[in-house]
């Protein structure tokens, strides 16, 4: 999968400076980057959840779109997921 195939990053919420940096190195659009960062601040381990229920349920994510989501935490612990909404 290339960057061309994501419909949206969804990055952990910690600082907004993050994912600008993180979009730019990709080459995408902060319009494509799903963020809460705003409205609920850094919320730890449930931002990438909060985001991506807060854009399902608003039409921002529809069935189909491709969604990479990308984690970190203390002691340089991370994760990430690929995820295609809407199918089984």
């Amino acid at each position: 999968i290339g960057v061309d195939d994501v419909d949206h990053p969804l990055l952990h919420q910690a600082d907004i400076r993050i994912m600008e940096v993180e979009a730019e190195r990709l080459g995408m659009p902060m319009d494509k980057v799903i963020t809460k960062l705003y409205k609920y601040g850094n919320t730890s381990a449930a931002s990438i959840p909060l985001a991506l229920n807060e854009a399902a349920k608003s039409g921002r994510v529809k069935k189909g779109d491709v969604i990479a989501c990308v984690g970190f935490g203390a002691r340089l612990s991370w994760g990430e997921a690929i995820l295609k909404w809407g199918w089984a």
